[in-house]
C-alpha cells in the first residue's frame, strides 16, 4: 500500500502562513491527482485544492487567491501553502492521492493521517 506522510500543520495568527507537505512512499505506482480536503465535525470533507498530474489546480472559492498547491513529481510531493490565513480556515487537512499500479488495472485513493491547521485570532 501506497502511504502519505503529512507535516506542516501548527497554530498560527489570523494573517499569518503556514505550508503543507505530503510525501508518498512505496514502489510501483504512478501518481495522478494529488489534492488536499479539509473536514470540520460533522461535516462533509471538503475539496481545498487539487492538481493533476499535468499541473492543472483547482480551488475551492474560500480559498482562491490565499492558498496554492503545488507539487513535485520526483519526490512524489505535494504541497499547499496557505497566506493569509484566517479563522475560518481552522480544520483538519488532509492529503489524497490517486494512483495507479504497474500490475493492476483501476484507480486507487489514498488518504493521509491528516494535520490540524488552527489560527487563532
Amino acid at each position: 500500500q501506497v502511504q502519505l506522510v503529512e507535516s506542516g500543520g501548527g497554530l498560527v495568527q489570523a494573517g499569518g502562513s503556514l505550508r503543507l507537505s505530503c510525501a508518498a512512499s512505496g514502489s510501483g505506482f504512478a501518481i495522478n491527482d494529488m489534492g488536499w480536503y479539509r473536514q470540520a465535525p460533522g461535516k462533509q470533507r471538503e475539496l481545498v485544492a487539487r492538481i493533476s498530474s499535468g499541473g492543472t489546480t483547482t480551488y475551492a472559492d474560500s480559498v482562491k487567491g490565499r492558498f496554492t498547491i503545488s507539487r513535485d513529481n520526483a519526490k512524489n510531493t505535494v504541497y499547499l501553502q496557505m497566506n493569509s490565513l484566517k479563522p475560518e480556515d481552522t480544520f483538519v487537512y488532509y492529503c489524497k492521492t490517486t494512483i495507479e499500479y504497474y500490475n493492476l488495472i483501476g484507480r486507487y485513493d489514498f488518504w493521509g493521517q491528516g494535520t490540524q491547521v488552527t489560527v487563532s485570532s
